[in-house]
C-alpha cells in the first residue's frame, strides 16, 4: 500500500505540519511523521528515506524553516516526489525558507507549496493527488472533498445574498 512520509526539521514545525496530516487522514492516505534534520542528522535523514522507499513510500513531504534544506536533501536521495513546506519562522517569517525550498538545481525538483499552514494543507492535498493516480479510493475522496468545498462556497454566497 502506498503511503506518504512527512519529515520536519524540528518539533517546533509540528503545529504547521499537522495541517498536512489532517488532510491525509480525511483522504484515507497512510502516513508517517518523523523529526529529522538536513544539517543536524543528515545520516539519519538519508537512512530514513532509503528505508521508507523500501517499505513502499510513494511521496515525501518535508517541512523546514529558515535555511530549509530538508526537502532538497531528501530530493537528492530519492526519485519519488518531494513536496516542500516552507515554515513561517525566523526573522523573515518564512521568506528565506520559501527561497531555500524552491531554488533547487535542475534535475532535483521539489514541489513547493505556500509558506506556513496553507502550504501544509496543500501539501497534504498534493500528496493525495499523487497517491490518487494509482488509488481510486483516494481519487474519490478528493472529488468528494472538492464537492464539499464547492457546496460550502455556494452556501456562503446564498447567505450573503439573503442578507442584502
Amino acid at each position: 500500500m502506498a503511503w506518504v512520509a512527512i519529515l520536519m526539521g524540528s518539533e517546533s514545525d509540528w503545529p504547521v505540519v499537522q495541517g498536512a496530516t489532517t488532510v491525509l487522514k480525511q483522504l484515507g492516505v497512510k502516513f508517517e511523521v518523523r523529526v529529522t534534520s538536513a544539517h543536524r542528522t543528515p545520516e539519519a535523514t538519508q537512512t530514513y528515506v532509503q528505508d521508507a522507499e523500501q517499505r513502499g513510500c510513494q511521496v515525501f513531504i518535508c517541512a523546514a524553516g529558515m535555511a530549509a534544506h530538508l526537502a532538497g536533501a531528501v530530493a537528492a536521495q530519492t526519485v519519488k516526489p518531494v513536496i516542500g513546506i516552507p515554515i513561517n519562522s525566523g526573522p523573515l517569517q518564512g521568506f528565506d525558507a520559501l527561497l531555500s525550498t524552491v531554488q533547487m538545481p535542475g534535475g532535483i525538483p521539489v514541489a513547493t507549496v505556500a509558506v506556513g499552514s496553507a502550504g501544509a494543507k496543500n501539501a497534504g492535498y498534493l500528496a493525495g493527488q499523487m497517491i490518487a493516480l494509482a488509488n481510486s479510493e483516494v481519487a474519490t475522496a478528493l472529488q468528494t472533498d472538492r464537492a464539499t468545498s464547492r457546496d460550502k462556497v455556494a452556501a456562503q454566497n446564498e447567505s450573503v445574498q439573503n442578507s442584502l
